[in-house]
């Protein structure tokens, strides 16, 4: 890492025309631990294509964020990247003007393909890509499980740039039914890569990873969590990458301000849920348990009040599902109850409170759930419901973290 908090000057090249001196900071005394210490604060002096650059901004980007401002350019050098970045910071944009500043928008050949755990984080990775690169006329098609192949083989057939879905649909369209050939790979993607490299998802981007072109393809991974072991697990099939990663005891999530509710006993959760109900409403908030089951019963419970509350899980089907996102980001659903499906990287844009009615069971998602609140430095407020059974997770949690959570005080419309 450089040292000095210095700013220098470099000169960006885009096909071949200097874009003149550029403000490049040297990365020093930030959060970044990176082998590549260049922080560039402009999309203007990234050497971005015209096109892409109005996008950037028409989609209301005026300055690249923390990760943007450390990871596009690598990403966009053709290197293996691995990027770190909590929840609500741009991950999302910054592999996708990757993307769109690498790809020949002139060639109908699959270049990029993205892949991510859920349907949902496919959906939306889709639509920010298509946003982004909408004056370039780029093609994105989202291959994702509970939707009829056929929309893929007709997809595929006239052609798109860019590929988003999920491992088991990609693969069974890669080698089980042909569809999707890979000749003109030039970037492949995973994202929320600590979810995909876990064990419930490993063999499958082995699979997947074993279809891509043997060599040439520039591999990138982000996520807001990446422990040692997803570490390890890249070396096998990374080449030298560059690394921007948060030290673990900065690990945690600015604005957000954290709370918790002593609730003693677990039959008591409800209670409490009911008492802040009625407060929640004044705001967008999502409600986190573990279980499915918990979810269906607090839905019958709470409208059972005349609560109006959504929820969404696993099982519902793929449509289904998206109704009800689309109905809770614009607007008419202001309460949506949901697992950690939801955790990882939907972009719930004005979402300023998240409920832990249940800790989570794996200390990662709590970044990923209560990232749902705040997004984009905007303040967001996180309550956990904690039993006395649950004391212990919720120290472990602070400690893991580095971050101390209050106690609820009384006066809650105050602070949503």
């Amino acid at each position: 890492m450089a040292s000095g908090g210095d700013t220098e000057r470099v000169e960006v090249v885009e096909n071949g025309h200097s874009s003149g001196d550029v403000p490049v900071e040297t990365a020093q005394e930030d959060m970044a631990e990176s082998n590549c210490d260049q922080v560039i604060t402009s999309f203007d002096f990234m050497g971005l294509k015209k096109l892409l650059l109005h996008g950037i901004y028409s989609h209301g980007f005026e300055k690249p964020s923390f990760i943007q401002q450390r990871a596009i350019v690598p990403c966009i050098s053709g290197a293996d990247v691995i990027a770190q970045a909590q929840s609500g910071t741009g991950k999302t944009a910054t592999f996708s003007i990757a993307i769109l500043q690498r790809i020949d928008e002139n060639l109908r050949k699959t270049q990029a393909l993205v892949l991510a755990p859920t349907r949902e984080l496919a959906n939306q990775i889709q639509s920010v890509v298509l946003a982004l690169g909408k004056d370039m006329n780029i093609i994105a098609h989202a291959c994702i499980g509970g939707t009829d192949w056929r929309n893929d083989a007709a997809a595929f057939k006239s052609g798109v740039h860019v590929v988003v879905g999920t491992p088991g649909r990609v693969y069974d369209v890669i080698n089980n039914r042909r569809l999707l050939q890979l000749d003109h790979l030039l970037m492949f993607v995973l994202d929320e890569a600590d979810e995909m490299l876990s064990l419930g998802f490993r063999d499958q981007i082995k699979q997947v990873y074993s279809c891509l072109p043997s060599d040439g393809v520039q591999i990138i991974l982000l996520s807001a969590t990446i422990p040692a072991e997803v570490i390890e697990v890249t070396k096998a099939f990374m080449k030298d990458p560059i690394r921007i990663l948060v030290k673990k005891d900065q690990l945690t999530l600015e604005g957000i301000k954290q709370y918790f509710v002593y609730c003693e006993r677990e039959e008591y959760k409800f209670e409490t849920l009911v008492e802040i109900y009625e407060t929640i409403t004044i705001t967008k908030a999502v409600i986190f348990v573990n279980k499915r089951r918990t979810v269906d019963e607090l839905v019958h419970r709470l409208r059972a009040k005349d609560f109006t509350v959504a929820a969404i899980h696993g099982v519902l089907p793929a449509e289904e599902r998206k109704k009800i996102m689309d109905n809770f980001r614009s607007g008419p659903t202001r309460v949506l109850i949901t697992t950690d499906l939801l955790a990882r990287g939907i972009d719930v844009q004005h979402v300023s409170l998240v409920i832990n009615y249940d800790l989570p069971t794996n200390r990662e998602n709590y970044i990923h759930r209560i990232g749902r609140s705040g997004r984009f430095g905007r303040k967001g407020v996180s309550i956990n419901f904690v039993t006395r059974d649950d004391l212990e997770d919720m120290k472990e949690l602070a400690r893991f973290y580095n971050t101390q959570l209050e106690e609820l005080p009384s006066n809650i419309a105050d602070i949503v």
